[in-house]
């Protein structure tokens, strides 16, 4: 039996409708090219990627059988996830990007139950590093690996 998945129609609607509009958004602006995007790049791209995956989505949900979850709220994810984005954001100026980045990462690792600590301070550093080594280096990003809350 066929049926419609609700919540992931939603969610594949709710995509296409910020891929829209951040579509909308790119139309006035200069685009550039990859390699000297002007200001409308990015949200073009961005909406092309929304698109996709709200199209995706909606396209799982239209031939999903119709198998109830249970309506069960994966609360450790909300109390992990939602919060990891937040401290990144209050934290960055003051530890630094890289303090911040390993404890947004550890932060979120707690989500799952299934993360063992071990794997938590793993998955950090290997983000961790990543991201320094992309962010830092490779990209030459103007930020303080560690901020004035970490120096005496």
């Amino acid at each position: 039996m066929t049926s419609i998945d609700r919540t992931d129609a939603a969610a594949g609607i709710l995509f296409i409708l910020f891929g829209l509009f951040f579509g909308l958004q790119s139309l006035g602006l200069e685009l550039g090219t990859a390699f000297r995007m002007g200001p409308g790049y990015f949200p073009l791209v961005l909406s092309v990627v929304l698109l996709g995956f709200g199209l995706l989505i909606l396209f799982n949900a239209l031939k999903t059988t119709g198998l109830a979850t249970g309506g069960v709220l994966a609360w450790r994810g909300l109390l992990f996830i939602l919060p990891a984005p937040i401290f990144f954001g209050l934290t960055v100026r003051g530890l630094g990007f890289v303090p911040a980045i390993f404890l947004t990462t550890l932060i979120a690792g707690c989500a799952s139950s299934k993360m063992k600590p071990q794997g938590a301070l793993l998955l950090a550093l290997v983000v961790t590093l990543f991201s320094t080594l992309v962010f830092s280096f490779a990209l030459g990003l103007p930020f303080r690996r560690f901020g004035p809350w970490l120096t005496v």
